[in-house]
């Protein structure tokens, strides 16, 4: 996997919805919940507590970004959320961490609005 995604360009520290939930949920770690999907992705349906910034602007819109604490990015399937990773790193995020899809977070039980 992580060949995989040091091939196609993917940032970020793999995370998985179940690890997000017990770490930064039920942890109350505080971060940034980035989802980096289109506004209207977002307004059907997207994680408690998201912020939107679609990955086509992203690179417009860092500064509304805190780059002193965690960053956590979704997307629908996990491509999107890879590339936008990798987009924060190269721009100087220390903490970074890919989340995947949206699809794989409603599986593990994580609240949606």
């Amino acid at each position: 996997m992580n060949i995989l995604r040091t091939l196609l360009g993917a940032g970020g520290k793999p995370l998985a919805p179940a690890q997000y939930k017990q770490d930064f949920v039920e942890g109350h770690r505080a971060h940034t919940l980035l989802d980096v999907r289109s506004p209207m992705e977002f307004r059907s349906g997207h994680l408690a507590g998201a912020v939107n910034i679609d990955v086509q602007v992203l690179g417009t819109r860092l500064a509304e970004l805190p780059k002193d604490k965690p960053i956590v990015v979704y997307c629908q399937s996990g491509s999107r959320s890879g590339m936008a990773a990798s987009a924060l790193e190269r721009a100087g995020f220390s903490e970074v961490y890919d989340l995947g899809g949206l699809i794989g977070c409603v599986r593990a039980g994580l609240p949606v609005r």
